[in-house]
């Protein structure tokens, strides 16, 4: 069974480099990942939020998150 992994980012360089190099490395055999870009789905703040997701690029996996160095505080998305 695969695990679902959340990669949240918006758009910015930091983010778009821990997209390709750090969500795209993951064994698609193990994760069902799915990328949200917040430039494009503001919508799934709140939920980010919901998952402990303080800054982004971040990615969450079982319900832990993962901060990848710094790109933008999530209060500077809304």
């Amino acid at each position: 069974m695969k695990t679902k992994a959340i990669f949240y980012h918006a758009g910015c360089p930091v983010c778009v480099a821990a997209e390709q190099n750090i969500a795209n490395a993951l064994d698609p055999a193990r994760y069902d990942v799915e990328i949200v870009h917040f430039g494009n789905d503001r919508s799934r703040l709140e939920e980010a939020e919901s998952a402990g997701v303080r800054s982004v690029p971040a990615l969450v996996m079982d319900g832990a998150v993962f901060h990848i160095n710094f790109g933008a505080g999530i209060e500077a998305l809304k």
